[in-house]
């Protein structure tokens, strides 16, 4: 695999790619909340289908994407054994990845950067979460110190 640099319309985001696809380029106006959504998903009998299924969950996403997010369909999130998955990145905040997702889950994504986006301290409060987004959810990082060098609350 090779890796490369891709500059998101996010303020401060820079993400790193694994072989970066066309359709890797940011959607939405500039938020502070990036959804990364994996393009490259199987459906649970692994057929190479396409468009696959992390593609039409990418384009349900992008349908319903109101400006909570910067949406980027990215080719691969490496939770395969989780199907169907997303991550939110968040400015200044934590960052969730969450895998058992559905085609059908583009709504409760959205309703999920808008969450954290308003979150006090950059933690996704766990009520009014969607049922995906709390059964689904794979690992919860913590923010990078800030540029002074004090962790980020």
């Amino acid at each position: 695999m090779t890796s490369s640099t891709m500059t998101a319309t996010a303020p401060s985001a820079t993400m790193a790619t694994t072989d970066a696809a066309p359709q890797d380029e940011p959607h939405g106006a500039p938020s502070p909340v990036t959804l990364l959504v994996c393009t490259s998903c199987r459906n649970a009998d692994g057929a190479d289908s396409d468009p696959r299924p992390g593609q039409r969950l990418l384009a349900g996403v992008e349908a319903a994407n109101d400006g909570a997010a910067t949406v980027i369909g990215h080719e691969c999130l490496g939770n395969c054994k989780r199907r169907l998955s997303a991550a939110f990145v968040a400015e200044d905040g934590w960052t969730y990845v969450f895998g058992d997702l559905a085609e059908d889950n583009a709504a409760d994504l959205i309703e999920g950067a808008r969450l954290l986006a308003e979150a006090r301290g950059g933690v996704m409060p766990w009520r009014g979460r969607p049922q995906c987004l709390k059964s689904g959810m794979v690992s919860r990082v913590p923010p990078l110190p800030s540029a002074t060098g004090k962790a980020v609350s």
